[in-house]
């Protein structure tokens, strides 16, 4: 008996490292499989963020020795650079201006192509297809557009009896004409994102409602809007974080000017970086940056238990 016991109890043990040496191969193939992500996202994401906070700290031109300055950078930031405070300022009107325009035209796009009309498919890709277009492309043709003598849109306002503006040569209209484009650009996103809600929206709502004698503007008011209130928010947060980062169309249309009219946040941590060679303080500015994103998103968040329905 107890010969029989022993065999049984060695049979047990060989199966179980048996088992563990198929474990640790089935360990090892996966951390093979994965190992080019974990290095491609330690080496080009993890990396130059410890080094970006490591810079914030220092004088540094990105080529010589870096020399250590502590919180000069952000003393200087806050007390001895207008034009932070400006670049703030631009970034925070085209904000402002943008994310509105954005997402309320795209909800009239979705609420459009969400009815059943014949051509609705081209319709959708025709109003998405600006969005996945190159910037660069798009910063140039519309670059053209805004001429003053003989672009496309002063010519048709001319043809109504208007004389256009100077558009990107002025001060009061470069901003304006960026945002125009920026939305223009952008608005195929909240459409789509939006269009997805209006198809996955329960039908007895609004056949209840119907019974109930309520318009087609009740029912968009009282159950499609408060209904769609998760998607706003996912579009009020995703388009802020893009809104703050914006610097395609400007580096195209307009590369800050005319004077500083149109120079953005991103525009100014690229031109300190890049064109002044303060690496240092083109650091200490982009966790500025994050730290504006982070706290107004985590606002957004928090804010969402007074707005947002999920039903």
């Amino acid at each position: 008996m107890a010969t029989i016991t022993m065999a049984r109890d060695t049979a047990e043990q060989v199966n179980t490292a048996d088992v563990r040496r198929a474990r640790r191969k089935q360990n090892l193939t996966g951390w093979l499989f994965i190992s080019p992500i974990v290095v491609g996202v330690v080496a080009f994401q993890f990396f130059p963020i410890l080094v970006s906070i490591a810079a914030s700290l220092t004088d540094w031109n990105g080529i010589s020795a870096p020399k250590f300055v502590g919180l000069k950078n952000f003393t200087e930031m806050f007390g001895d650079d207008p034009l932070f405070l400006q670049t703030f300022k631009n970034t925070v009107y085209f904000t402002l201006a943008s994310i509105p325009l954005t997402i309320g035209i795209g909800l009239v796009l979705a609420l459009l192509c969400a009815r059943p009309i014949k051509g609705v498919a081209f319709f959708r890709t025709a109003y998405f297809a600006p969005y996945v277009t190159n910037v660069v492309a798009i910063g140039f043709v519309w670059f053209w557009f805004f001429q003053p003598d003989n672009g496309v849109i002063n010519g048709l306002l001319s043809q109504l009896g208007i004389s256009g503006p100077q558009w990107l040569s002025s001060s009061s209209w470069a901003m304006p004409a960026v945002i125009m484009v920026s939305v223009w650009q952008g608005i195929g996103y909240p459409m789509i994102i939006l269009l997805a809600g209006l198809q996955g929206l329960p039908n007895e709502f609004f056949e209840s409602a119907k019974i109930d004698g309520a318009g087609a503007w009740q029912r968009l008011r009282f159950i499609t809007l408060p209904l769609l209130t998760p998607h706003f928010l996912f579009l009020l947060i995703t388009q802020f974080i893009s809104s703050f980062q914006v610097f395609g169309l400007i580096y195209v249309m307009t590369k800050g000017g005319p004077g500083h009219a149109t120079s953005v946040y991103i525009y100014n941590i690229y031109q300190n970086a890049f064109s002044y060679g303060k690496v240092g303080y083109a650091s200490a500015m982009a966790w500025i940056l994050f730290v504006v994103i982070a706290a107004v998103t985590f606002l957004q968040w928090k804010l969402q238990k007074r707005w947002v329905f999920y039903s």
